[in-house]
């Protein structure tokens, strides 16, 4: 596991991006929990957000893709609407632990 940033970093209700040794994810904080994710749309392979940290809808429901409109469950990925339904973002396992957000580190190659 690596240490990312204290959970502070990410408001509830909110994502943010990193890239890690060339490898772009980002991590969203949804009703108490954090959950990790590559940042890489299943549709084209292009990063989701168009904007720094962008990566939830309007109303902070869902991941969103910048460019299609794709739309995936923030508990685990799942597309549900958009060229890419029934296909998932790739996890990134990750824990809290003193304060601080941790994920698998290095990232599984499946």
């Amino acid at each position: 596991m690596r240490a990312l940033c204290h959970i502070d970093t990410i408001q509830e209700g909110a994502s943010k991006g990193f890239e890690l040794d060339g490898v772009h994810l980002f991590v969203v904080r949804h009703q108490g929990q954090v959950y990790a994710y590559r940042n890489q749309c299943p549709h084209l392979g292009i990063q989701l957000e168009w904007q720094d940290d962008q990566f939830l809808d309007a109303d902070g429901c869902l991941i969103q893709c910048a460019m299609h409109g794709a739309l995936f469950l923030i508990d685990n990925g799942e597309c549900i609407s958009g060229p890419c339904t029934g296909q998932s973002l790739k996890t990134i396992k990750c824990e809290v632990k003193a304060g601080e957000i941790n994920i698998e580190w290095p990232l599984a190659t499946n």
